[in-house]
């Protein structure tokens, strides 16, 4: 009878805090949220951060955001007891999961633009952002088991963690971007600096069953001196400056990469038919055009056969078609790899000069750097395809754009060069990469 009373008494006292601090200014509400981050550097040995690959962990993480999105009124049951988007089918999108004694606990999604974009776009305008340098990416099917939702974000900073090392240091991402729901923003703002797109709130955003939703984003080059800023002086504990920059969680694996690439694609043709077609009817429910674009995103004949055919093909999509395969001979891969361009002088005197390749293509790249490269000068390009692959090739700088993106034309590419560049057009996941390029280790 107690427990009966006490209960309803405690629900009423919460709301009534609750309601209290709602009016404090936004400032000092912010401060305190920030006073109850608790962000420990030493978590548990038990607690994994990856990327979720196989076939089980992909399943438990799509498992653990239904369970989420239903009790959250984001979406209706669904018999495969799964949230599976047409966005996790992209080899563009990347899914990270927290593991704590090998069960799935918590995951998010970064999807990185694609010719379908991205989810929010179709609310939120992102024309502002795309002006700025740096490329997008939004963060979304962020889900925490309930048995780990109280524990002072023993599950969501670490991942948060993983999230922003995995922004910075493979994934080549800039900004971020979230839609969430209004009663959720205030943490975004006050503890990791999210800035609203617009002060309107979306009343109805059809991607989370028409449940309102707030945008924001996040510049991560400008993130560390804000967060320096706000926590740098607080305790180990409550420190995101330190725990975002500076500590080294041996909990998190990093992907290990044998090339600098962006991306880590793994969805097999068969991983694709099992969560698209055979659990749910994701691929079938697509319209003609999205189905198109699925087949220029997957040229391969082994995804091919896996993926949706296109009843009817209206002129628009034809003509996209044709537009697509144009762009598909000049077809660009966004990589990050160090690179040292030497020339000589007439005189005899030589220029090194250092790079970093951001883009490339069949028939050349493109590449940053503070220094000034000379136009139309022939010189040997050095180039780190990965921590033990070096190509060396002639090149030249044909032009120069706003930032320091020098665009190069090629000599006669060497063998690895080839190779490399052959591998990424014709593979559409990390382990075709890895095939397709294997002679550089066993040569």
């Amino acid at each position: 009878m107690i427990r009966k009373l006490v209960l309803p008494v405690r629900k009423l006292l919460n709301r009534t805090l609750r309601n209290l601090f709602n009016f404090l200014p936004r400032k000092r509400r912010f401060a305190v949220y920030r006073n109850f981050v608790d962000c420990n550097p030493n978590p548990d040995e038990r607690l994994v951060l990856k990327i979720a690959e196989t076939k089980e962990e992909l399943e438990a993480c799509f498992a653990l955001l239904h369970d989420a999105y239903v009790a959250n009124g984001f979406m209706n049951p669904d018999p495969s007891g799964m949230r599976v988007t047409i966005y996790h089918a992209l080899p563009t999108t990347t899914t990270l999961c927290a593991k704590y004694d090998g069960e799935v606990v918590g995951t998010l999604s970064l999807i990185r633009e694609s010719r379908l974009g991205f989810p929010l776009q179709r609310i939120f305008d992102l024309t502002a952002l795309r002006e700025k340098k740096g490329k997008i990416a939004e963060v979304s099917a962020l889900a925490i088991h309930k048995r780990f939702r109280r524990t002072g974000g023993s599950i969501l900073f670490p991942l948060m963690k993983f999230m922003y090392e995995y922004c910075t240091t493979f994934f080549d991402t800039r900004h971020l971007v979230i839609a969430v729901n209004p009663s959720h923003i205030e943490m975004y703002e006050s503890l990791l600096f999210f800035k609203r797109l617009t002060q309107n709130v979306v009343e109805n955003y059809d991607f989370v069953n028409g449940a309102p939703a707030v945008g924001a984003t996040l510049d991560l080059r400008s993130a560390p001196e804000i967060f320096k800023y706000h926590y740098g002086s607080k305790p180990p504990k409550r420190n995101l400056y330190a725990f975002f920059t500076q500590v080294k969680l041996p909990n998190i694996k990093l992907p290990q990469r044998r090339f600098y690439t962006t991306n880590d694609p793994v969805l097999t043709p068969e991983l694709l038919d099992h969560f698209f077609n055979v659990r749910t009817s994701v691929f079938a429910r697509l319209s003609d055009r999205k189905k198109s674009l699925m087949h220029t995103i997957y040229d391969l004949p082994a995804y091919q056969a896996v993926l949706p055919a296109c009843p009817a093909v209206l002129p628009e999509v034809l003509e996209g078609k044709q537009d697509e395969a144009h762009r598909r001979r000049h077809r660009r891969f966004s990589v990050r790899c160090p690179a040292n361009f030497l020339t000589v002088a007439a005189d005899g005197t030589e220029s090194c000069i250092s790079l970093e390749l951001v883009q490339l293509s069949r028939y050349g790249f493109q590449a940053h750097t503070l220094a000034l490269v000379p136009i139309n000068v022939w010189g040997e390009m050095t180039i780190q395809l990965g921590p033990a692959e070096v190509s060396r090739i002639q090149v030249s700088a044909s032009r120069e754009s706003e930032g320091g993106i020098y665009g190069f034309r090629l000599g006669e590419p060497d063998l690895i060069w080839r190779k490399f560049v052959n591998a990424l057009y014709s593979g559409s996941t990390h382990a075709d990469l890895e095939d397709a390029t294997r002679f550089m280790t066993d040569r």
